[in-house]
């Protein structure tokens, strides 16, 4: 028991040590998407899957022309769709769950997003990660932390999980990151795997983190080779 309660206390001090770096590093961090109402932001988000956000940026603006309501966009057919948002990949079935999820709007929740987990999560092509991202970023409600493929990634790396499973892992940052801290953790981590723990290339010299991260010595790149040649000075 004393050994659990150690290594407890010890990825507690680690999590408090990578938000004060995640707050040094990226103060003001954001959603990258661009929306102006929980709507578009749920639209976009379903789009993002297997898709860049700045690719997405460029999808929605021309869609919301289109389609600029809940309302609107539930009477669209799929194929009217496929059109705008065939660029962000996967396009027929982001299309089919586009309407149907604009009409479980209309049907049920008086074409408004509903700012509940529960709810969300009736949603077609809403789970609980894309829930996650409307309630943080849309409403301001800290209820879980968004694990995508980029906290997935780092939770492993800095040593807060060991889980796969993306539910089971968010259970284990639940347990670690503050409540008042959820909204900030989720995006600022996101755009740290984005930009600097990249999966392939991570770049470890220029990371805030690394004084806090038990996998810094594998995964840095080993210093350049002193150069061999004859000195000709």
């Amino acid at each position: 028991m004393a050994g659990h309660s150690r290594s407890a206390a010890l990825l507690h001090r680690r999590t408090a040590a990578i938000l004060r770096g995640l707050h040094k590093a990226r103060p003001q961090a954001r959603v990258e998407l661009a929306y102006r109402s929980p709507f578009e932001l749920l639209v976009a988000t379903i789009l993002s899957a297997q898709c860049t956000d700045a690719r997405v940026n460029q999808v929605t603006p021309g869609l919301f022309q289109a389609f600029p309501t809940p309302s609107a966009l539930a009477g669209a057919s799929p194929a009217a769709l496929e059109g705008l948002i065939r660029s962000t990949g996967f396009f027929r079935s982001k299309a089919r769950s586009l309407v149907r999820c604009s009409q479980a709007l209309m049907d049920h929740y008086g074409g408004q997003v509903p700012a509940d987990m529960e709810a969300l999560t009736t949603l077609p092509g809403v789970g609980r990660k894309t829930a996650n991202v409307i309630l943080g970023a849309g409403f301001g409600i800290p209820a879980g932390i968004v694990v995508d493929t980029h906290m997935a990634r780092l939770a492993h790396r800095l040593g807060l999980s060991r889980q796969t499973h993306p539910v089971r892992i968010e259970r284990d940052l639940l347990g670690l990151v503050p409540k008042r801290e959820r909204i900030f953790f989720s995006i600022a981590m996101v755009l740290h795997g984005r930009y600097v723990c990249k999966a392939r290339a991570p770049r470890c010299h220029e990371c805030a983190l690394s004084a806090h991260c038990p996998s810094r010595d594998r995964l840095a790149p080993p210093p350049p080779r002193p150069h061999q040649g004859r000195d000709r000075g």
